[in-house]
């Protein structure tokens, strides 16, 4: 962070909350599951109607899953494309990357008005991962159009606790943690750092590896001022470095596209909270304020790419109410929500988008009925005023183990810096509007095997309105961006299911069919058509050790070939599987291995990237 005042800001912000909270603890209470991010307050999963996935942390770790946009592959309704070991887009339902609203701890990752990019981002801290799917701008205002990820960290237990973990393969990772809670409040410390020496991109053999290297450092804390008072923070900062190969616009095959160089690219980013918590008429009545913050800079070695440093602040305030009794305990509780928002880049110098959004959502629970509606208007200063809105119910059928499920919505994603003002070669359109998608999903969740398993079957259809599409001609109007004057289409149905088999084998499953158009009709690009996923995880030796065995398939996907006609080509879908395994030498320290890319598979998400192969890790942890 080069800002001074910044830097005083975050620093200022963490002393103050530091050093009441080092000497406490909280005591912890056991809650049925919940869903934080699933509108103004959490709700509990049993009674959400809009379709969810949660992505348990210990789990993650289990499987041998590093990175949050590994751990995302295997979610219903859910895409990535990568193009090198820096670049991964994520998509949900068919939309775009820009249309995914990314969440650290419940602040914004995205910075400056851009989209939200995946590189290396480490699930060592991770607690848990909630992707919740369809329209939530009602809730989160522009770019959770068609859904949202939540990724909350690890904030520790009671009592003190602190672990190291260590890997070595194709490169090094290291992680450790450390943690103290107790009767009013506590801290957590999170950091690590990872050398992956990558691959060659381009496919070169004589080619250099384009790998990545990353620090990171999480802090959070919270204390019981009063009864009644509750004080937190939330700080994370991460540093990368990653290869980057160049291409050539005069490529006449795949193979010419990429071209092996030296070039790097710097990403550092700061994602953080300060909060304040206050309940009053014995829990009936609660207040939030909070100041969010993220800050993303990123500088280019090759030439052609721009460098950029985007910013966005928010100051926000939630007053929740229960109207038969305290919020945490209420069947019906009412919120309202105020959102004052601000964001620059240097992208445009000089230029900011500030916004007042406004939002009220009720949330009811009647015997087996859960319903929950929710309304947002948002006052921009750049574009024209937005009105979005969301309705979901949920409804137990008696002893059946059925739930019927179902939401509908709209949302809304305000253009990028670069649409509006230009970059990266291109033309911006100030004239641009924000794209609005409408939604309506609708599904049954079934217990199975006598309670030890559950499928989930959802049908969804979205409308995309005023996409905004870029040209690599310009235009008549002399820009390369345009709103598009028809609808673009995506329908499918999403999959999930989990069987405890017996008290040692677990079974998993996730399966998506997406079909995705364009307002001329055509195909999108990078959406594929079918995507299965298969996952088992068993204890063995006696419970001490621990193998998990990924499957992916992934078919029906295009991309734009970018030499000669410039057409369309459809990916060879392929199959890929990952393996781990862990064993427990003691009650504190377990070895772990894992092989990515188990049967070497040569495949590719992006036309003219490769992918890489076969990996081995090995590696120890150790907790206390």
């Amino acid at each position: 962070m080069n800002d001074p005042k910044s830097a005083r800001r975050w620093l200022l912000a963490t002393v103050c909350l530091c050093l009441p909270a080092a000497a406490v603890a909280q005591e912890i209470v056991s809650m049925e599951p919940i869903i934080v991010s699933g509108g103004l307050s959490p709700i509990a999963e049993a009674g959400y109607g809009r379709a969810f996935s949660v992505l348990e942390g210990e789990e993650l770790q289990s499987r041998g899953i590093r990175t949050v946009q590994e751990a995302l592959r295997a979610v219903p309704g859910v895409s990535l494309s990568a193009s090198g070991n820096g670049l991964t887009n994520i998509r949900m339902r068919g939309g775009e990357s820009g249309h995914v609203l990314v969440l650290i701890d419940g602040v914004k990752a995205a910075a400056g008005g851009d989209d939200y990019v995946f590189s290396g981002l480490e699930t060592a801290d991770v607690e848990r991962i909630e992707v919740l799917r369809g329209p939530q701008s009602a809730f989160y205002g522009s770019n959770a159009s068609s859904g949202v990820v939540n990724i909350i960290t690890r904030k520790g237990e009671e009592g003190l606790h602190y672990g190291l973990s260590a890997e070595g393969g194709n490169g090094w990772g290291v992680s450790g943690f450390v943690s103290q809670r107790g009767a009013r409040g506590g801290l957590a410390l999170n950091l690590g750092a990872r050398d992956d020496q990558g691959y060659d991109v381009a496919r070169d053999p004589g080619g250099d590896k384009d790998g990545l290297e990353r620090r990171f450092l999480g802090l959070s804390g919270d204390w019981l001022a009063t009864d009644d008072l509750r004080l937190g923070f939330t700080l994370r900062r991460s540093a990368e470095t990653y290869g980057v190969d160049a291409t050539s616009w005069s490529a006449v095959d795949e193979a010419s596209y990429l071209i092996d160089s030296p070039y790097t690219s710097d990403r550092d980013e700061t994602v953080g909270s300060v909060f304040a918590e206050y309940a009053m008429l014995d829990g009936r009545l609660t207040h939030r304020l909070s100041w969010q913050g993220s800050e993303l800079e990123q500088s280019y070695t090759d030439p052609f790419w721009t460098g950029s440093k985007g910013r966005t602040e928010a100051w926000k305030y939630r007053a929740s109410f229960g109207i038969d009794g305290a919020v945490d305990q209420a069947d019906q509780v009412v919120s309202l929500m105020v959102d004052r928002q601000r964001d620059t880049n240097t992208l445009q110098p000089g230029v900011d988008r500030r916004s007042t959004s406004y939002a009220l959502e009720y949330r009811g629970t009647f015997d087996a009925l859960t319903v929950q509606g929710g309304l947002r208007h948002d006052d921009n200063s750049v574009f024209p005023s937005a009105d979005t809105w969301s309705v979901a119910l949920s409804y137990d059928i008696g002893d059946t183990g059925l739930r019927l499920h179902g939401s509908a919505g709209k949302g809304v994603v305000n253009p990028a810096y670069f649409e509006l003002y230009g970059g990266y070669g291109s033309v911006g359109n100030l004239n641009l509007q924000p794209e609005q998608n409408r939604s309506v999903d609708i599904g049954i969740e079934a217990q199975v095997l006598g309670g030890r398993g559950v499928v989930d079957v959802t049908l969804f259809k979205e409308k995309l309105r005023d996409e905004i599409e870029w040209s690599p001609v310009p235009l008549p109007d002399g820009t390369n961006y345009s709103n598009d004057t028809g609808t673009s289409t995506r329908d499918g149905v999403e999959v999930s299911g989990r069987f405890d088999v017996t008290d040692r084998l677990t079974l998993g499953l996730s399966y998506t069919y997406l079909d995705a158009h364009n307002a001329d009709g055509s195909r999108e690009l990078r959406r594929p058509r079918h995507t299965l996923g298969l996952n088992a995880a068993a204890e063995v030796l006696e419970g001490r050790g621990q193998v998990a065995l990924d499957l992916r398939y992934v078919a029906g996907n295009l991309d734009t070939q970018y030499w000669g006609a410039y057409a369309t080509r459809e990916i060879p879908d392929y199959w890929l599987a990952n393996i781990s395994a862990s064993y427990a030498v003691n009650d504190t320290v377990r070895l772990t291995g894992r092989v990515n890319n188990l049967f070497d598979k040569d495949y590719t998400e992006t036309w003219g990237y490769a992918t890489e192969g076969r990996t081995v890790w090995l590696g120890l942890e150790s907790r206390w």
